[in-house]
């Protein structure tokens, strides 16, 4: 009984693991603070089906993004496995230089 919850705490931590892939200027650190811009987007079929894309220029008003994240955060590996990969969420992040006044 206990192996087997055992293989099932790992295969639950597994399939609701958090993953990120970040994008930024070579050099840079990785930014922490509040992004600019966040938006959660639907995927099917355990990240398989379905593409989005963020216009980033619109985003920062046409000045480079100083980051940019997709990353599927517990809430989104969550929903993930109650519907079985069914629905899939991914969070998108920009991060975007500052507006001069």
């Amino acid at each position: 009984m206990k192996k087997n919850s055992l293989i099932l705490s790992v295969l639950l931590v597994g399939i609701t693991a958090c993953s990120t892939v970040t994008i930024k200027p070579e050099g840079q650190n990785k930014l922490v603070n509040k992004p600019t811009y966040q938006d959660s987007k639907p995927f099917y079929l355990w990240g398989l089906s379905g593409e989005h894309r963020v216009d980033v220029l619109k985003v920062c008003n046409k000045n480079e993004p100083l980051q940019m994240q997709s990353q599927q955060t517990f809430s989104d590996g969550v929903l993930a496995l109650i519907t079985l990969g069914i629905y899939a969420p991914h969070t998108v992040k920009v991060w975007c230089p500052k507006e001069e006044s």
